[in-house]
């Protein structure tokens, strides 16, 4: 995103009640730099974050660009797996440990807010993790966050690993914990809830889960899961739940692409109903086959879709929406040309369905409702 698209969906994060905007990553470009001091300058709700290395200019260029925000916070991460400090980093464990606790000493004097992330904690020794985790609290940071940066982590496994630190290091009783999680095996939003049961008081995530490689936790999916299941979650936050959707529309747009049909939440066919069953079920009573209201999440409405495993229920109900109340035996008919049709198309319209109308059941269908087509399936 550019500068103006950063700020516009800032704005938007603003109105969905989010805690903290990590709005980029300072000494990464002008423009990210840019985007942070424009964004620090017009947001003042949430915290605005900078992204840092534990380097001095990443944390000084961090400090620029937050100088107008109301609640500064930098997000330091260094690695802390073996792999990442032998390959990438090419430094020993206590060279690590000594970046860290620099960093995060020199941050304090600058920042509001200070967060240590140790780099792929998921898949660090716990000894040491737990030793780093201890140095940055003691150095000044008040959030510590757990990233599974490379979605290699389960559930139980990633809740676990809060649940070791809250036991073996006694400074995190006075810090946020945090959580964090890539989706490369499909298991982010599972991952940060389990965080949530197992203590952490903060989640990173994105809208529609976008991200790098397999993306992020998706925010909508996790604060969908934390409204249906309160039973299972005794937390609360802020977030504005009808915004969601409007929301993801609006990152759709700005990035030209958009969640696929089948995503949680708010993806098109995340309230859309075709089969036969689930359709007479939700013509009865919705929470027969939805277990939340479109609307809690700024979703217009569900949508009933007419397609080949569609049952007569429905075919009946779309009838009767657009005017036309057929006799069963003038259902039936409609219905067994319906299928045909639908095995033979990917898309049946309206002026599909009228056209099966009985000849003596057409006298009432008005010229305009042929003139006007609506889709009816996809």
């Amino acid at each position: 995103m550019n500068v103006e698209e950063k700020l516009k969906m800032a704005h938007a994060l603003e109105a969905l009640g989010v805690d903290v905007i990590e709005a980029g990553f300072a000494v990464a470009s002008e423009g990210d730099c840019r985007a942070i001091e424009a964004i620090s300058e017009e947001i003042r709700g949430p915290g605005i974050a900078s992204l840092a290395r534990a380097r001095r200019e990443d944390i000084e260029a961090a400090a620029r660009a937050l100088d107008k925000a109301r609640r500064s916070r930098v997000h330091i991460v260094l690695s802390s797996s073996d792999i990442h400090l032998q390959y990438k980093l090419k430094i020993s464990r206590a060279e690590a440990l000594e970046q860290a606790d620099f960093a995060v000493r020199l941050a304090s004097g600058y920042f509001d807010e200070v967060e240590f992330s140790p780099e792929d904690a998921t898949r660090t020794d716990p000894d040491f993790l737990c030793q780093m985790v201890a140095v940055a609290i003691d150095a000044g940071a008040a959030i510590i966050n757990l990233p599974d940066t490379v979605g290699y982590s389960v559930p139980t496994e990633y809740g676990a690993m809060f649940e070791m630190l809250r036991a073996r290091v006694v400074q995190v009783a006075g810090i946020t914990l945090s959580s964090h999680c890539h989706n490369d095996l499909g298991m982010a939003v599972a991952n940060t809830l389990a965080a949530v049961v197992a203590g952490a008081q903060q989640v990173e995530c994105t809208i529609n889960g976008i991200g790098e490689r397999a993306g992020n936790a998706a925010l909508e999916e996790v604060a969908a899961a934390m409204m249906v299941r309160r039973d299972k979650f005794s937390c609360t936050n802020s977030i504005v739940l009808e915004r969601l959707y409007p929301t993801s529309q609006l990152l759709s747009e700005i990035i030209c692409f958009g969640p696929s049909p089948n995503k949680a939440v708010v993806g098109s066919n995340a309230f859309a109903h075709e089969a036969g069953i689930h359709q007479h079920g939700m013509l009865a009573n919705p929470l027969t086959y939805e277990i939340m209201n479109p609307s809690s999440v700024g979703v217009p409405n569900h949508r009933m879709v007419l397609g080949k495993h569609s049952g007569r229920s429905a075919l009946a109900h779309r009838l009767c929406e657009l005017g036309i109340d057929l006799e069963v035996s003038d259902l039936d008919i409609a219905y067994r040309g319906f299928t045909e049709l639908a095995d033979r198309r990917k898309s049946v319209f309206d002026q599909d369905l009228l056209a099966l109308i009985p000849v003596h059941q057409r006298e009432p269908v008005h010229a305009e409702r042929l003139l006007k087509p609506k889709e009816v399936t996809q």
